[in-house]
């Protein structure tokens, strides 16, 4: 059985590597991209704050269901709330933000509100756990993206930082 608050610290860690990513990076090249056909730095972190922020707020929201044409829409209505992020330090500000707000209102759902089943945009049932670790899973997808970003630049992301720190202490 996965535990709520597993997944909430989780998701709380990798967005900390996420935000890190960003203040990595160099700000004169948030719209690099290593060939044409890929989002940009910005454009995936960016991706990373809305998406996340959107699908959230329907799940606090209570939305049973995802599956509908206007789902792309419903993303952007519930992360019309985020404050404009043009430069990468407020982007890894709000970033940060974003999901201590969250990972907050969610700490306080009861836990039969997890169990409730909705559908997913794919038309899968799942639980609103489900749903929540999906929606973890889909920013670490990204986050491995900036991190081959970050490596393409010579920059190495702060997960291995930190084991090569813990290497080297023992």
């Amino acid at each position: 059985m996965i535990r709520t608050e597993t997944v909430l610290d989780s998701w709380k860690t990798a967005r900390q590597d996420t935000a890190q990513s960003v203040e990595d990076f160099p700000a004169s090249e948030m719209d690099f991209k290593p060939t044409g056909d890929v989002m940009t730095f910005g454009e995936i972190a960016r991706h990373i704050l809305i998406a996340s922020h959107g699908l959230t707020g329907m799940l606090l929201d209570g939305v049973e269901n995802l599956q509908t044409p206007q789902f792309r829409d419903m993303v952007m209505k519930y992360a019309a709330d985020l404050p404009p992020t043009a430069d990468p330090e407020s982007l890894a500000r709000v970033l940060r933000e974003s999901v201590a707000t969250r990972t907050a209102q969610f700490a306080a759902k009861p836990p039969e509100f997890f169990g409730q089943l909705m559908t997913r945009f794919d038309g899968q049932r799942v639980t609103r756990l489900e749903m929540l670790q999906f929606v973890k899973e889909h920013e670490l997808t990204h986050r491995a993206q900036l991190f081959m970003y970050l490596r393409l630049k010579g920059i190495v992301p702060a997960t291995t930082r930190r084991r090569q720190a813990q290497q080297q202490r023992a």
